[in-house]
């Protein structure tokens, strides 16, 4: 080759077309090979919760979103947003709570939109995974103020169930309000912080037993109104399908045959809705 088509060529790599500016106006696609998840800090959150970026701020938006998934048990520690955020659950069962407010279960579909500065947690239930899309905006640099982990004692206080049903304590779901707020505030306010929040708490008796002991007093006393709610309670607190039904079975000798068939038929229907 010719000293001067070397010098050509030589040239030619050198050079770089200049790349073009991205137009604001263009549709952008970030694949998910290029947004990798990451583990979550364990300063932040208990157990493991994985974080897979969807989203970023632009000159034009503050927003950013992200995918994150916990583990069964996993979840945030208690934590506020300047702005607020928004959580679209996907897949699996979790769990959402704000300060002073009851332990609210979520399930795919369900949109939660959080206040600015609300102080509130967000994770997985016991036994079964979550994931959710988070979405959050910047103010100041800043999209989370992180606070002080979910201790266990409040991560497993009974959870309001996610609608209201035909049979089982009543509810409303609507953020901060318990079973009564609509009706009798302070009555919904013992229920939740000292019922709950407190004797059930107390450490010399398990959350199974004390269960246990619930369940017998409301089939004995014929308390049919409370009875789903406990049973379903009774199976996240660990007692098993059989036990609650030797336990009615053993009660019909004390508490009368009706009575027993009665909580038969309600613990059917509480089991098939467990199940779900």
């Amino acid at each position: 080759m010719k000293p001067t088509t070397i010098t050509l060529v030589a040239l030619a790599l050198a050079w770089t077309a200049p790349a073009r500016a991205q137009d604001p106006r263009d549709l952008v696609i970030t694949r998910a090979a290029a947004r990798p998840s990451r583990v979550a800090p364990a300063e932040n959150f208990t157990g493991t919760v994985r974080v897979q970026p969807l989203f970023d701020t632009t000159a034009a938006a503050r927003a950013y979103g992200a995918s994150v998934a916990f583990e069964a048990g996993a979840r945030t520690a208690w934590h506020t947003h300047p702005r607020g955020q928004v959580l679209i659950v996907t897949e699996g069962v979790g769990r959402v709570q704000r300060w002073g407010a009851p332990v609210e279960e979520i399930r795919p579909g369900d949109v939660v939109r959080i206040p600015p500065g609300a102080k509130h947690w967000h994770g997985a239930s016991p036994t079964t995974a979550m994931t959710h899309i988070a979405i959050a905006e910047h103010r100041g640099g800043s999209t989370a103020e992180w606070l002080e982990q979910v201790s266990d004692a409040q991560y497993r206080r009974p959870v309001t169930p996610p609608a209201r049903g035909s049979s089982g304590v009543p509810h409303d779901t609507a953020p901060g309000r318990g079973p009564y707020a609509d009706i009798a505030p302070a009555l919904d306010q013992l229920t939740q912080q000292v019922l709950f929040g407190q004797v059930w708490e107390r450490p010399g008796l398990s959350k199974r037993d004390r269960s246990l002991i619930t369940v017998a007093t409301l089939v004995a006393g014929y308390r049919t109104n409370e009875l789903p709610y406990h049973l379903r309670l009774a199976l996240q607190n660990g007692v098993t399908k059989d036990e609650l039904t030797e336990l009615i079975t053993h009660l019909a000798f004390y508490a009368g045959w009706p009575t027993a068939n009665s909580a038969i038929e309600i613990a059917r229907k509480a089991f098939a809705e467990s199940a779900k």
